[in-house]
């Protein structure tokens, strides 16, 4: 926060910033009903829209604008700054601070305009505006050029002067030396030097230490000197509605210490769910593990380290929130977040996390986090909070719906490796168990899922909709409401499958479940299945889908000896019967 006296001995051109007295009423907010568009731009939005296209800075009202400024004082939604904050971020998307100075009663507003990111241009009334002395002016062309062209710095991979090898945390390298040898399999990278090893991934260039270095290396107290907004501020709150926290931790420690121990403090308050339906025996987290991690490895990765607000994660019994700076990279944003390859912000840091496994592959977290939140039947990951300058990612630890978890599970386990679902099929389903229209559906996708046989498509030609399969009702307690399925008893299903097994000696789920694809749901086929193999009927080798099943030796041998019986019954019949036959030939014939 800057003061007045700071304030005094700016200059408006030098310094990125505009004064208005505000003495005689308030300064318009949006240029209400002048008619000159030169006019209206002299406003709230105009100059907040100027000054963020110019990279940042102050619109103060209350002060002179001849030098050295003197305090006026103004009324300027005396009482509302609050409501002023949120109408600029609703009408513009920028996100400015608002805050009051006073010098001997006299009251200053200020608002604090953030820079834009890289290659995105402000607009007000569908103009993109610049200061120019002091009028606000249309964006010439070639300042409107040079912004749209830009590319983002690389700040991972800049140069940290004063950065030495001394200045690097022993332990963090050791457990550096430690991932990159396992993820590489080549365990002599433990024994390369210290110099050698920074130099092996980049971090050292031309005998500097990189930023990256800094993040990821650095001890906790240079690290706090060269790079505060480095630091994870993780805060515990008891109700999702509390403002202030009930507990606050500060981690400042470099990356490869940081993130194991922030994880352990989150799971601290971790919690679970039972579930159970059938065979099917599991807990599921809160908060899983998986998740927590890509999501502040994201944080991380791409955040504005040139914005001085630190990583805020917000944990509440049931909810977590991962806030970072600087908003998605060029080129992504809410609707192509999962579709489009991201770019990350800071390269060089991306890089070494994948080669050290921190991450499999650049853009690839945001596909896992999204995966095993659905497969757990939690709601979406929510980033709709997320702007131009922040990122905002909402993850919820309760179930919505349980049967679709189970469902998942069931599918998983069933299909081969080749042939899991993906983390768009995995969508997909949840879209349409939403009741998704047919238009926002990928026809692609949607086709491989009928192909599974996990959707049907319902309705007319005009009219067509889709619906999750019976298997998934078949975890709920709805299916009677969608399904008349025909209930086999066991005799029925097991005469069935002792005709095939007849013919293919062995076979695999999807092959008992395609025997009564009309007559029985996934589950059911499971059930009998297992109750088969528990009666040593059938008998299974391997696990999950790469499970073979045959007639068990056991009942073969019970089989034989029945028919083996039922042989000796049916020759002890033939002979009682030739005995009768021969009695009554002998027998002397009446006249």
């Amino acid at each position: 926060m800057i003061t007045i006296d700071k304030l005094k001995k700016l200059k408006e051109s030098e310094d990125k910033v505009e004064f208005k007295k505000g003495e005689g009423g308030n300064i318009s907010y949006d240029g209400g009903s002048k008619p000159k568009p030169s006019d209206r731009r002299r406003c709230i939005l105009g100059y907040v829209t100027a000054l963020c296209n110019e990279g940042g800075g102050y619109l103060v009202i209350g002060m002179s604008d001849n030098y050295p400024h003197e305090v006026i004082g103004t009324k300027q939604n005396l009482g509302s700054i609050g409501e002023l904050e949120s109408k600029i971020y609703t009408d513009t998307g920028i996100r400015p601070v608002l805050y009051e100075l006073y010098e001997n009663l006299k009251r200053v507003l200020v608002i604090e305009v953030p820079c834009r990111p890289a290659g995105k241009v402000f607009k007000f009334e569908d103009v993109a505006l610049m200061r120019v002395g002091e009028e606000l002016k249309p964006m010439s062309d070639e300042v409107y050029l040079k912004i749209i062209n830009e590319q983002e710095p690389d700040f991972s991979q800049q140069f940290c002067e004063g950065l030495m090898v001394s200045d690097l945390d022993e332990k963090a390298i050791s457990v550096l030396k430690e991932k990159y040898a396992l993820k590489q399999n080549n365990p002599i990278f433990k024994t390369l030097s210290h110099e050698q090893l920074l130099s092996d991934l980049e971090l050292l260039k031309n005998e500097k230490l990189t930023n990256a270095a800094l993040i990821l290396l650095a001890k906790k107290e240079v690290l706090n000197e060269k790079l505060p907004q480095a630091a994870v501020m993780l805060e515990y709150r008891n109700a999702e509605n509390q403002i202030p926290f009930d507990n606050r931790i500060v981690f400042s420690e470099p990356f490869f210490i940081l993130i194991d121990e922030l994880w352990s403090t989150i799971n601290l308050r971790n919690g679970s769910f039972p579930i159970q339906d059938g065979a099917y025996i599991f807990t599921i987290p809160f908060f899983n593990e998986e998740v927590i991690r890509e999501s502040i490895n994201n944080a991380i990765t791409h955040r504005d380290y040139r914005k001085t607000s630190e990583i805020v994660v917000k944990q509440f019994p049931q909810r977590l929130d991962i806030i970072n700076a600087g908003g998605f990279p060029i080129g992504v944003n809410l609707e192509n977040l999962l579709k489009t390859p991201s770019t990350p912000r800071n390269r060089l840091l991306a890089d070494v996390l994948q080669k050290t496994g921190i991450v499999e592959r650049s853009g690839q977290g945001v596909d896992k986090i999204f995966y095993n939140t659905l497969i757990e039947g939690k709601a979406e990951p929510d980033y709709s909070k997320s702007d131009y300058f922040q990122v905002n990612l909402k993850l919820s630890a309760v179930i919505e719906d349980r049967a679709f978890a189970l469902f998942i599970v069931a599918v998983q386990e069933e299909l081969p490796e080749t042939e899991k679902l993906s983390v768009l099929e995995v969508i997909a389903l949840n879209m349409i168990k939403k009741n998704a229209a047919k238009k926002d559906l990928d026809a692609e996708i949607v086709s491989k899922l009928l192909e599974k046989k996990l959707i049907e498509k319902r309705g007319k030609t005009n009219a067509v909709y889709y619906i999750l399969s019976k298997d998934y009702y078949e975890f709920t307690d709805e299916k009677a409401k969608y399904y008349n399925l025909q209930e086999l008893d066991d005799n029925q299903v097991l005469n069935t499958i002792l005709q095939f097994l007849s013919k293919e000696s062995k076979a695999k789920m999807k092959d008992f479940v395609g025997l009564f694809e009309d007559k029985l749901s996934r589950k059911q086929v499971r059930l009998r299945i297992d109750k088969f193999v528990m009666n040593r009927i059938l008998e299974q080798k391997g696990e999950g889908s790469a499970s073979i099943y045959k007639l068990s030796d056991d009942y073969i041998k019970r089989i034989e000896v029945i028919s083996e019986a039922i042989n000796i019954g049916m020759k002890e019949m033939e002979r009682k019967q030739s005995q009768k036959i021969e009695r009554a030939k002998k027998r002397p014939k009446k006249d």
